[in-house]
């Protein structure tokens, strides 16, 4: 098991001079808090201002792994061609670098508490919460990545930390990123309707 905090990982991918990284790679730095540390990582992903599309290809690794916590696996498992997918680490390192201070921070506030929110029934929850905000992620609505995006991370940092005022944290975070899914929806549907009703004033 790695002795390395998980800023110290984390830093370590920015630092690190191999022109390519691997979801292999990061998962086997991970060891024993993979789950975590990579819904963690990948859900900071799509927090950044991405081009269309970029969330759908960043979420796939949350949809495959959260259902695994949900599901009470004991290591996670993800397909060989995703394992061995290459990323470029240069456009890796800002992230890198602006996440592993936040990290730092968050370990050393952090702590234990509130341990029943951490039963078997408790991960798996997270799990499901986690699964739900993957699917949101996939959906190509503007700007749609941040909050979902945000709350994953939160919510693994959560479980990597065994922090459940953190955990609650998530989980009101996940009902304003659902709140505002509903509300961008009702906006594109009432846009949609409007455009058509114009259109149609002219046949």
């Amino acid at each position: 098991m790695s002795t390395d905090s998980l800023a110290d990982v984390i830093e370590g991918f920015g630092e690190d001079t191999r022109p390519i990284l691997t979801v292999g790679q990061m998962l086997e730095a991970f060891d024993s808090r993979a789950f975590g540390a990579m819904l963690l990582v990948f859900g900071a992903l799509n927090c950044l201002p991405l081009p269309p599309g970029s969330s759908t290809v960043l979420s796939l690794p949350i949809l495959l792994l959260a259902p695994q916590v949900a599901l009470g696996a004991d290591a996670p498992w993800l397909p060989r061609g995703m394992l061995d997918r290459p990323l470029k680490r240069d456009g890796l390192r800002g992230l890198f670098r602006r996440l592993t201070p936040v990290v730092k921070r968050m370990e050393m506030i952090t702590r234990p508490r509130l341990d029943w929110l951490f039963s078997p029934l408790g991960e798996r929850m997270i799990g499901v919460v986690c699964t739900l905000l993957a699917l949101v992620l996939i959906l190509p609505i503007p700007l749609g990545n941040l909050a979902p995006g945000a709350t994953v991370a939160i919510l693994s940092l959560a479980l990597l930390q065994r922090d459940g005022l953190l955990a609650l944290l998530g989980y009101l975070m996940a009902l304003v990123s659902l709140g505002l899914l509903f509300v961008s929806a009702g906006v594109v549907v009432a846009a949609v309707q409007r455009i058509i009703g114009l259109v149609s004033s002219f046949f």
